[in-house]
């Protein structure tokens, strides 16, 4: 380590000025004497990934870290995702490399906003995808992911109204799974898969014919409608492991990835545009400064956290439960939730 890394130094400014091979020393050193993990979602810069001690989904990776003896979670992901994990490790200190590192979808709805739509439904059920605050998960009756939401919403009787927040466009094929004509859905969207069109899709089948197409649920239907396979983050990664070729419409970090992960497969992103400037925040810079000077911690009030919690444990009860990979799952998710290659703890 150079002595440039000897010192904690002031900004992330500061740190961006080091070479990248200091920063990861760097980062590195101060993750044993914290006794930290460091998790990063698919969506991440490759820097960050290569670092990270755990890569998948935002809800996968806080279940992975409650699962471990960590003093401290570092979360490199938006703030849902660092709130997440601090509702499943209440004793555990978490740290976000940038606080502004938020969600747009997630910002659609707030609590109170909630409250008012529920004082008009008074008998519907509140399903909150994962992709939300921990306010608003405290004002759900369950929770549900990507992978989960049909299974979650069938579980809840017929004649019952739901609230679905807050990705319309989730809660749009949710319904059309299950049939359902009471689903309230919110009016909010993830901007990096609502922004996907037909017309990216058509350019990239042009030049790829034979492709099978997996498109996110968090796309719009019609986009839903041309693909061969509709499926979460985790379930992109496994159709990575059984494919050669792909056309994959979700976020560009997990495709990224995928291409490092098998670079002798043709895996093309649906849409070079699919970027979210949200998740790009984090970097090499600020992740090892808020190591050094231990921040911007996540702190929740304790009866926001148990009511998170309590909806996020329904979904885990309805969905049968989590548990660690198996030996052929990690195999099958090898950039999915799973120890890094990239020599850390």
């Amino acid at each position: 380590m150079s002595r440039a890394t000897l010192d904690i130094l002031p900004t992330p400014l500061d740190y961006s000025a080091l070479p990248a091979e200091d920063l990861k020393a760097r980062i590195q050193r101060k993750k044993e004497e914290l006794n930290a993990v460091i998790l990063g979602h698919n969506y991440q810069r490759i820097e960050i990934q290569d670092v990270s001690d755990y890569l998948g989904d935002s809800l996968g990776l806080s279940q992975e870290a409650a699962d471990t003896s960590a003093d401290v979670i570092v979360f490199c992901g938006v703030h849902f995702m660092a709130e997440t994990a601090k509702v499943l490790s209440p004793g555990k200190r978490v740290l976000m490399p940038d606080p502004r590192a938020g969600c747009p979808m997630a910002d659609f709805v707030t609590r109170d906003a909630l409250r008012r739509l529920k004082a008009e439904h008074e008998d519907a059920a509140v399903v909150t995808y994962v992709n939300s605050t921990a306010e608003v998960k405290a004002e759900s009756n369950v929770c549900c992911t990507s992978s989960n939401a049909v299974r979650v919403v069938e579980s809840i009787p017929r004649d019952q109204s739901i609230i679905f927040v807050p990705d319309k466009n989730l809660a749009a094929y949710v319904a059309d799974r299950t049939g359902r004509e009471n689903i309230i859905a919110w009016d909010g969207y993830c901007y990096v898969h609502d922004d996907m069109v037909l017309v990216e899709l058509d350019a990239v089948l042009q030049a790829h014919p034979d492709a099978k197409v997996v498109v996110h649920p968090e796309a719009r239907k019609d986009l839903l409608d041309r693909a061969d396979f509709v499926t979460s983050t985790s379930g992109m990664v496994k159709l990575a492991a059984e494919h050669d070729k792909l056309v994959i419409g979700t976020e560009r970090g997990l495709v990224d990835s995928l291409n490092q992960q098998y670079p002798e497969k043709t895996l093309i992103p649906l849409s070079g545009a699919a970027i979210c400037g949200n998740m790009k925040l984090n970097t090499l810079a600020k992740l090892a400064w808020s190591l050094d000077h231990e921040r911007h911690e996540v702190v929740l009030e304790e009866n926001i956290r148990l009511g998170a919690e309590r909806a996020l444990r329904r979904m885990l009860e309805l969905s049968g439960g989590w548990s660690a990979p198996s030996a052929e799952e990690s195999r099958l998710e090898e950039v999915g939730l799973r120890k890094s290659g990239c020599g850390c703890a």
